[in-house]
């Protein structure tokens, strides 16, 4: 039977088409903040990074860098064990202090990674009695967490409420466990998701509700806080990741002191892994501490990504997609999105194209993330390079 699987697994893999494999690339840091260096072409030609979802440039910040040397030096580079072991340390108690307070949530627990947290919290908001009923655009991380819950996955049109009211309407009929899982701003398409609207129609119809702040948090809702912060007791469950905005690495979840307390004892994706690097934990605390300081940051980043969406729409030339700083230029063709790809790097641009199976078929794209640290110089050249594509 293992030998079987591990044959399909193999056949599939041999089936998919040439200009889909993707190659690992790796890369020096440049000597600007947001600038990269290709390792795998022996050029010292810097690129400028249009993909990273370091929206602040927290990860090169001087100051949240030493934070994390210090913890280092007085905890270890590694926690060593799991948090029921020996891997717990004052730091990892601290951060998930402050980040509940500051997400209006009454506990937090972390994650040494993204796809780690959101499988564990579809496992412990569902079982194999539950339906999910997800936009047709959440994370892979999140497909994966429900199909391993064993739940009935529903999804409905993004970000439309008519038809998430009909799937609603129509599977809470069943009187079994119903959560609604969503993302608050989506990786791929950049679009804002109606948080309140949707969390209303999750009351009315006596479901729970799940959001993956992942890349909201900073940037959206008040004081960049998320979209989630002002209406706390209408959602279930957040997730957050610590390597976009805060600049480290780690995720967490969010939720009510019981589900936590659920998550605590039950979850084997929080039980059994090394719990997360102190040197990660220090500072991501300390980029909270500048994010909360700098309250202006996440409406700033707006600002210039509006910018940005709008002087590629004066070339007339291109479809954009994008609510906030994640942009989408729709190419399309899947080989056309890999030569403007090439293109834009000859031109000193590093934006990767997004290809099928991570977005549907005909709808390859350039996916570009717009950051605190690009200057109007960097928009101009950039522009200019689009113009003559």
């Amino acid at each position: 039977m293992i030998e079987l699987k591990l044959q399909e697994k193999q056949m599939k893999f041999k089936k998919i088409p040439k200009n889909r494999i993707r190659k690992l690339r790796t890369f020096f840091l440049g000597k600007k903040e947001y600038t990269l260096r290709d390792l795998n072409d022996g050029s010292s030609k810097e690129l400028i990074d249009l993909c990273s979802n370091d929206y602040f440039g927290l990860s090169r910040d001087k100051d949240i860098i030493n934070t994390a040397y210090n913890v280092t030096l007085k905890e270890g580079l590694g926690s060593g064990s799991s948090r029921f072991i020996s891997g717990s340390r004052p730091i990892h108690d601290l951060l998930e202090k402050k980040l509940s307070i500051w997400l209006n949530q009454e506990k937090v627990l972390l994650f040494p990674s993204g796809f780690q947290a959101n499988i564990a919290a579809m496992q412990a908001l569902t079982d194999r009695n539950s339906i999910i009923i997800a936009d047709k655009l959440i994370h892979n991380s999140l497909l994966v967490g429900a199909k391993t819950s064993g739940s009935k996955l529903v999804r409905f049109l993004h970000n439309d409420l008519i038809d998430l009211e009909k799937k609603l309407s129509k599977f809470t009929k069943l009187e079994k466990p119903v959560l609604v899982v969503v993302e608050s701003l989506y990786s791929m398409e950049g679009s804002i998701a109606p948080i309140k609207k949707i969390a209303k129609l999750c009351k009315i119809y006596n479901v729970q509700l799940f959001v993956d702040e992942a890349h909201s948090l900073g940037i959206l809702g008040h004081e960049g806080k998320g979209l989630c912060n002002d209406i706390p007791k209408d959602i279930t469950m957040i997730s957050g990741t610590l390597g976009k905005s805060f600049g480290s690495g780690g995720a967490f979840l969010a939720c009510n002191s019981e589900i936590a307390q659920q998550i605590i004892q039950t979850s084997g994706a929080f039980r059994y892994t090394t719990a997360l690097a102190p040197s990660l934990a220090a500072g991501a605390l300390k980029s909270l501490q500048k994010i909360e300081t700098n309250k202006s940051w996440g409406k700033d980043l707006i600002n210039i990504s509006k910018i940005w969406k709008d002087e590629i729409n004066k070339l007339d030339k291109f479809y954009i997609r994008g609510d906030c700083q994640i942009l989408s230029i729709i190419i399309g063709d899947e080989d056309k999105t890999i030569l403007m790809q090439k293109y834009l790097e000859e031109q000193g641009f590093l934006a990767i194209g997004i290809r099928p199976p991570t977005v549907p078929s005909g709808e390859s794209r350039i996916r570009i993330t717009i950051r605190k640290t690009l200057t109007d110089k960097i928009l101009k050249k950039f522009i200019l390079a689009l113009r003559n594509f």
